[in-house]
């Protein structure tokens, strides 16, 4: 569920009009909800009543400090994955004692940023990476509190390029190793082992591959205890999926990931952590673009948008599908016709949508991108010296920019030309 619906015969965001929007910042821009952040947020927090537990929006998912600093207010802690989101976590308010450090390749200054700062866990990727942790925390006079993350080899049953919970991806140590790679922890200085991490991918549309996953770190959690680790904390990833069309198969519920939670590790007694990104934040945002040219081609008509896969990379990238919608609400039964949907980039990859039936739409009229608030301005490049897009947040009957377009005096100045020229 979100909070952009027609009303009127055109489409708002919440209690604002789209166009309206449109009008004051230009297009192409994004527009997030304030009300679908909170309820997406609040779902995931109400599924793990009665469980001691936090949950840890992905960062990565959209990283606009002003979404941060919303989800924030509500309780939620931070999962990141760099020195700059975990600055971004800062800047949002967000104590260190609720921001999680992942990521495969933290640096020794990223560490030593985020110890200095404040941290609840480092989830731990490799050996060396521990080692560089140890030493870090040891030069400098505290305790690091880490989880080692586990990769379970399960396949999560999403696209390649997200998997990251089978024994060849690049994800964390083997599960078959765990017990060896503990007792190495248990041995260094500078660290303290307070739980165990697993995420096996994002966007999954079933609840097996977790099962799969949790049962091993269930098993696993046991083991290590029996060896006499302390494991009071179970960081359980993120990756539930959400639906991009509009069909009857709708990806798990939240609630029902909350319940697999509990029948697979709630009798452990530990503190659990989950890190959605995409289910918090994919359905609360939209792209919205306004259609430059209607091209006439062999057999099919293009509708040239002035969006470009430099604005939402996430088609080009993944051969993702996103519903694009007329932001003036079509008739009842309007007629439909095939559309190749693309942008202006020139490269035959900047194509949004092949032969989409879409009502009518002319030049100057504007359409949306539903689901394009997780991984879409946070991926955005200034590709063919194109300004990154507007941000918008909605609040009720309110809005405002929350990250301006750049002008091309803004872009060329952060170039400069050496003195030799």
């Amino acid at each position: 569920m979100d909070h952009f619906i027609y009303s009127d015969g055109q489409l708002h965001a919440e209690d604002v009009p789209v166009a309206e929007i449109a009008a004051q910042v230009g297009t192409p821009f994004y527009c997030y909800s304030t009300a679908t952040l909170t309820r997406h947020f609040r779902l995931f927090d109400e599924a793990l009543e009665g469980v001691d537990h936090l949950v840890c929006y992905a960062v990565k998912a959209a990283s606009n400090v002003a979404i941060l600093k919303t989800l924030a207010e509500l309780g939620a802690g931070m999962d990141v994955v760099s020195g700059g989101e975990y600055a971004r976590a800062k800047a949002a308010g967000v104590p260190g004692e609720r921001i999680v450090f992942s990521g495969v390749g933290k640096t020794r200054d990223e560490i030593a940023q985020v110890l200095a700062g404040g941290v609840r866990q480092f989830n731990v990727e490799s050996e060396p990476e521990m080692a560089a942790i140890s030493a870090v925390a040891s030069e400098m006079g505290v305790v690091a509190p880490i989880t080692v993350r586990v990769n379970p080899d399960v396949d999560a049953k999403t696209h390649a390029k997200i998997a990251t919970g089978k024994s060849e991806n690049k994800f964390g140590i083997p599960i078959t190793r765990a017990r060896e790679v503990y007792a190495e922890a248990a041995a260094l200085p500078g660290l303290k082992v307070v739980g165990i991490d697993v995420h096996i991918g994002s966007q999954l549309t079933e609840l097996e591959p977790f099962r799969l996953a949790y049962e091993k770190v269930a098993e696993l959690t046991e083991a290590l205890r029996a060896d006499g680790h302390e494991i009071s904390r179970l960081d359980l990833g993120g990756g539930l999926g959400i639906p991009y069309a509009r069909s009857n198969e709708a990806p798990p519920l939240p609630t029902e990931y909350g319940q697999l939670i509990k029948e697979t590790v709630g009798h452990l007694g530990c503190e659990i952590e989950i890190e959605p990104g995409r289910l918090v934040a994919g359905n609360a945002g939209i792209l919205v673009s306004e259609v430059i040219y209607v091209k006439a081609g062999e057999g099919r008509d293009f509708l040239i948008l002035d969006a470009a896969m430099n604005d939402l990379i996430r088609p080009a990238m993944y051969d993702a599908y996103h519903d694009i919608i007329p932001v003036i609400e079509p008739e009842a039964g309007a007629e439909q016709a095939p559309y190749d949907i693309v942008g202006p980039v020139c490269e035959s990859g900047d194509t949004f949508a092949k032969e989409r039936m879409m009502p009518k739409v002319a030049a100057g009229d504007l359409v949306a991108f539903r689901s394009a608030g997780a991984y879409g301005a946070v991926m955005a490049s200034e590709y063919n010296t194109r300004p990154l897009i507007p941000e918008v947040l909605v609040h009720g009957h309110q809005f405002a920019v929350i990250r301006a377009r750049p002008t091309f005096d803004e872009m060329i100045n952060r170039d400069t030309i050496p003195e030799w020229l």
